[in-house]
């Protein structure tokens, strides 16, 4: 047997034998597959084992999954208003860039991985969970449909009163989504460094300015 294998096995052994006089606990459980998740995987390029450290959402959000629950509202609140305070605005003020540049940045699924490069700029992926815009046949249904999404939110000047605020709103969600829905699954593109302010700009004209074939 491998040997990596067979020391990430370990734990799950040594729960074997204490099984014969004491179960083990949920919490013991849990721990030994922690370990030999930890063990199974190691840093390789840009890719760090620290990926598999959980925050305080994850945690709670995946113990209320496991338990077939939704998560506390309290603790939900706390999660939200959390992530909130980590979102940054726009650093000149303006939220919108290019939607051709932002379309390119939705298809592209790059990134991330070991064999990418410190520094090199990721995709968005967004074709992967939503539609977009209708020329587009191949799309994930994960999360909902995003055509039309300036024009059904009425923004048909990003700088009006109530332009604004779907704008900011598209802003904090792209940049933290549990900031809204402690529990959401959509990437926390900013927060994460994901996308850069950058292509976030260029991903919300593609979303919002009235020009992009989304919104047509």
């Amino acid at each position: 047997m491998n040997k990596a294998i067979a020391f990430a096995l370990l734990p799950v052994a040594a729960l074997a034998l204490s099984a014969c006089t004491v179960s083990p606990s949920a919490a013991e459980y849990d721990k030994a597959a922690a370990d030999i998740i930890k063990n199974s995987f190691q840093d390789r390029g840009i890719a760090k084992v620290d990926r598999l450290v959980q925050d305080d959402a994850n945690r709670e959000c995946a113990a209320a999954d496991v338990a077939g629950k939704t998560i506390d509202p309290a603790v939900a609140k706390a999660i939200e208003a959390a992530n909130m305070k980590t979102v940054k605005w726009p650093s000149d003020g303006k939220f919108l860039g290019d939607w051709k540049e932002g379309e390119k940045i939705a298809q592209s699924g790059r990134g991330m991985t070991w064999t990418d490069k410190a520094g090199d700029a990721n995709g968005g992926n967004c074709y992967n969970c939503h539609q977009i815009s209708k020329e587009e046949i191949s799309f994930g249904t994960l999360g909902p449909s995003l055509y039309n999404y300036g024009k059904l939110r009425g923004v048909t000047d990003p700088n009006s009163a109530g332009g604004k605020a779907i704008v900011e709103y598209t802003w904090g969600k792209l940049w933290n989504s549990r900031a809204y829905n402690a529990c959401s699954q959509m990437p926390r593109v900013g927060h994460m460094a994901i996308l850069n302010e950058k292509q976030l700009k260029d991903v919300m004209a593609l979303l919002l300015d009235p020009a992009s074939p989304v919104n047509k």
